[in-house]
C-alpha cells in the first residue's frame, strides 16, 4: 500500500509538472513578439527534469524553484529583432602573454541552443562542442587577433576594439547592429553599437563570441606552450596564474609576454629574456 501511495504522489507531481510546462509555453507563445522576450525550448525542460544530475521532484515546491531559475538564465536571442546583428566579445584581455582574440557572430533569429552560455561558465569540453555547433548553425562569423607587440603599442583597451573590428572585416554577412560585450567600444564604421555589461551571460550572439574567442585563444596558448613550456601555458592560458609569474622570475619573458604589463605583480625586478639566462 507505502509503494502505491509513493508512486502515486510522484505521478500526480509530474502530472502537475507537465500541466504547468504547457502554461509556461502558451504564456511565452502570446509574448514572442516581444524582443526581449525569448522562448522556452520544452525539450530542454523534459531534459532538466529528467536528467539524473538534478534530484527527483517529490513535490511542486522543487519543479517551481527549478523553473524560475532555468527562466532567469536564459539567454536572449537578440536585441534587434528587424536588424542583422552581431555579438562581439574578446578572451585574453587580462593575459601577462600571447595574443588578444575576439570574435563576431551573427546567428538566425530563430536560432536555439540550451547549452549555449558564457564561456567562463562552461567546460572546456562543452566550449569545444558548442564551438563546433555555432561554426555550423551562424550565418557568419569570424575571428580577430592582436599581437603582444601591438597591445603594447596601443594599450589592452584599444586591442581589444582592434581585435572586435578585425573580426567584423572578415565576416562574410555584413551586420546592420552590433551587441558588444563591455561598457565600452569603439564604434566600427557607421554601424550602430550596443554595449551590454556582463553581455556574454545575456545575450545568444555575444555568448557564442566569447565561445569562439576563448577556444580559439586557448588554442593559440597551446602551441606557444610546446615552445616555451617553463610558463604552463597549457594550463593558465597566458594569465598571471602564481606558476607563470614564477616562471617569469626563474626565466625571464619571452617575444610573447606583454612588456606594458607587470609581468611579477610586485616590485618588478629586473626582466631578461630566456636567451639571456645561460649561465644564471
Amino acid at each position: 500500500m507505502k509503494n502505491i501511495l509513493n508512486s502515486l504522489k510522484e505521478n500526480l507531481t509530474l502530472v502537475v509538472a507537465f500541466i504547468s510546462f504547457f502554461g509556461v509555453e502558451w504564456i511565452l507563445k502570446c509574448c514572442r513578439s516581444e524582443p526581449t522576450m525569448q522562448s522556452y525550448s520544452f525539450s530542454a525542460l523534459c531534459r532538466g527534469i529528467f536528467t539524473p544530475k538534478i534530484e527527483k521532484f517529490t513535490s511542486p515546491l522543487p519543479y517551481y524553484s527549478f523553473l524560475c531559475c532555468t527562466f532567469a538564465t536564459m539567454l536572449l536571442p537578440y536585441l534587434n529583432p528587424d536588424l542583422i546583428e552581431a555579438g562581439l566579445d574578446e578572451a585574453g584581455r587580462g593575459c601577462l602573454a600571447g595574443a588578444v582574440y575576439a570574435a563576431a557572430v551573427i546567428l538566425p533569429k530563430d536560432y536555439r541552443n540550451e547549452m549555449l552560455n558564457d564561456s567562463k561558465q562552461l567546460s572546456e569540453k562543452k566550449r569545444y562542442l558548442l564551438r563546433g555547433q555555432i561554426e555550423r548553425d551562424a550565418l557568419a562569423w569570424a575571428v580577430g587577433v592582436v599581437t603582444p607587440q601591438e597591445i603594447d603599442e596601443i594599450n589592452i583597451l584599444n586591442a581589444s576594439f582592434l581585435a572586435m573590428h578585425r573580426a567584423l572585416d572578415q565576416l562574410a554577412v555584413r551586420p546592420e547592429a552590433l551587441l558588444v560585450d563591455g561598457n565600452r567600444f569603439k564604434p566600427y564604421r557607421d554601424l550602430p553599437h550596443t554595449t551590454v555589461v556582463k553581455g556574454d551571460g545575456k545575450y545568444m550572439s555575444i555568448a557564442a563570441a566569447s565561445i569562439l574567442a576563448k577556444t580559439y585563444r586557448d588554442d593559440y596558448m597551446l602551441r606557444l606552450h610546446e615552445e616555451y613550456p617553463v610558463y604552463h601555458w597549457d594550463s593558465n592560458k597566458g594569465y598571471p596564474a602564481k606558476a607563470h609569474r614564477e616562471a617569469i622570475r626563474r626565466h625571464g619573458v619571452t617575444p610573447y609576454h606583454r612588456m606594458s604589463y607587470n609581468l611579477l605583480g610586485d616590485g618588478q625586478m629586473e626582466l631578461f629574456a630566456p636567451d639571456e639566462t645561460k649561465g644564471r
